[in-house]
């Protein structure tokens, strides 16, 4: 009995055993049965890891920095000067004189033009350079003459006024003659005297005013002043003096009723 109590034990201990060598679930091992999952296996975890400062050097940065580059020319480069252009006005005058003569040029040895009476009222248009005489003409006219400042009121400052040059004064010229010819000049001190062939004119011609015109540029006490003089004969003596920086100068014209000729230049001699 003992002994059957014994056996029984064992084949007891002996399914025990096989029972716990068995895999757990074995029964259900066909069945796709899910099995939880943790959640730690399921989440991906990104760790950041502090390391040490990098010791490796950055790229450099781009930075502007202004450049120069050598231009120079091998020209010299000029730097423009700029003169201030002056401002000339037109004046108002009044004829202070009975009959007073118009020339077209600005002296008394021009052609007559036309005549002025008193208490006329003028624009003064301009004075002729190196000179006195005045430019007028009727207020809002196109027809302008030469006129002594001795025969007019100004109202203005006359040095307000435009200087002129004799080549602006728009002389009337004519084709029926020659400049005269053989023109020479010689010098005594301070005299000039010029001499030239006689320019013949034919009957009718005669203007009345002397036939010959000289424009001279002379220097008179330290000062080149504009002369126009009108002559008679084929000889005249100018006074020339020293003292001026810019050398003297005068042209010739015959003259007749039609106008002036072509101008010829005298050979003006220089100052010892």
């Amino acid at each position: 009995m003992k002994t059957v109590q014994t056996i029984l034990l064992l084949a007891f201990f002996l399914l025990a055993i096989l029972a716990c060598n068995q895999p757990f679930g074995q029964g259900a091992a066909n069945q796709n049965v899910p099995v939880s999952t943790p959640v730690s296996l399921l989440t991906t975890t990104m760790t950041v890891t502090s390391s040490p400062a990098s010791t490796e050097t950055p790229p450099p940065t781009a930075t502007s920095v202004a450049t120069f580059t050598n231009t120079a020319s091998p020209f010299p480069i000029q730097t423009p000067t700029f003169t201030p252009i002056p401002t000339y006005l037109v004046l108002r005058g009044e004829v202070i004189a009975d009959n007073v003569v118009c020339h077209y040029g600005p002296g008394a040895a021009y052609l007559y033009k036309y005549g002025l009476v008193a208490g006329s009222h003028l624009e003064v248009l301009g004075h002729i350079a190196q000179g006195n005489y005045l430019e007028v003409q009727a207020i809002g006219g196109n027809n302008p003459c030469w006129v002594n400042p001795a025969w007019m009121k100004i109202t203005g400052d006359p040095a307000a006024l435009r200087p002129i040059g004799p080549d602006d004064t728009n002389l009337p010229f004519t084709k029926r003659y020659k400049p005269p010819a053989g023109v020479s000049a010689r010098r005594d001190g301070n005299s000039v005297t010029v001499n030239w062939a006689p320019v013949v004119l034919r009957a009718g011609d005669d203007s009345g005013a002397p036939p010959y015109l000289i424009e001279a540029w002379i220097c008179q006490a330290g000062q080149m002043v504009f002369s126009p003089t009108g002559w008679w004969q084929t000889r005249a003596v100018i006074q020339d003096e020293p003292g001026c920086t810019s050398p003297s100068h005068a042209r010739l014209y015959a003259v007749e009723k039609h106008g002036y000729t072509l101008w010829i230049e005298i050979p003006w001699p220089s100052l010892p």
